[in-house]
């Protein structure tokens, strides 16, 4: 055999052992039947869709409950105009696009809902970017006037900041470990400064196996 030979044949074995070991890759639409992939190393729809909806559940049960309060002290009641600035990431894992995820689903609800009255994000961001003012600096009230003042110029004036922030707390048991991760709302009264908390919490496990 001439190496011409050779190298032809070497090259077709070649092609087809490749061939045959190319893996491939699938995907099934989920309806709303079917539960969510658990994710193996990190937290993912599994864990951070039922903290919203508990968290956000939580805090319209004290919206309701303060309505019927006021209702029956004879108080003015209506819904609450919410400027919603962010999701703060506080936990030990790197949450990628579902921060986006996170945020639009709270959003969402809370302006789905007869209780609240949610600022438009796209508002939102531009009145950061004209104050220069990153979300955990409104906690100062020098800013929150300052903040407030840019969106009254935008027509888009509000009585409350809202703040979401997602931290996590690690418990090793040897090949196995626990993640506890918790969900919290706060909203703030800029006019009184009062402030309203509500989470949520979830708990799971990660094992390792080896072969």
């Amino acid at each position: 055999m001439d190496r011409r030979q050779f190298l032809l044949l070497t090259s077709s074995g070649l092609s087809i052992w490749t061939y045959g070991c190319r893996g491939s890759q699938k995907a099934t639409v989920l309806t709303d039947m079917d539960a969510d992939a658990v994710g193996s190393h990190e937290a993912g729809a599994e864990t951070w869709k039922p903290l919203i909806d508990e968290a956000v559940g939580r805090l319209m049960g004290r919206q309701v409950q303060e309505i019927q309060q006021a209702s029956m002290n004879g108080m003015p009641t209506g819904k609450k105009r919410i400027c919603f600035v962010g999701v703060e990431n506080r936990s030990s894992e790197e949450i990628g696009d579902f921060k986006e995820q996170i945020f639009e689903h709270i959003d969402t609800m809370l302006s789905q809902s007869e209780l609240y009255s949610s600022i438009s994000r796209r508002y939102v961001e531009a009145g950061l970017r004209e104050t220069r003012l990153r979300p955990d600096d409104l906690f100062l009230p020098d800013n929150q006037q300052l903040y407030l003042s840019v969106m009254q110029k935008l027509n888009q004036p509000f009585d409350y900041l809202l703040f979401a922030k997602l931290t996590s707390g690690t418990t090793r048991d040897n090949k196995k470990y626990q993640r506890d991760y918790l969900l919290t709302l706060e909203m703030v009264d800029i006019n009184t400064g009062e402030f309203t908390k509500e989470s949520a919490n979830l708990r799971k496990l990660y094992s390792k196996s080896h072969f």
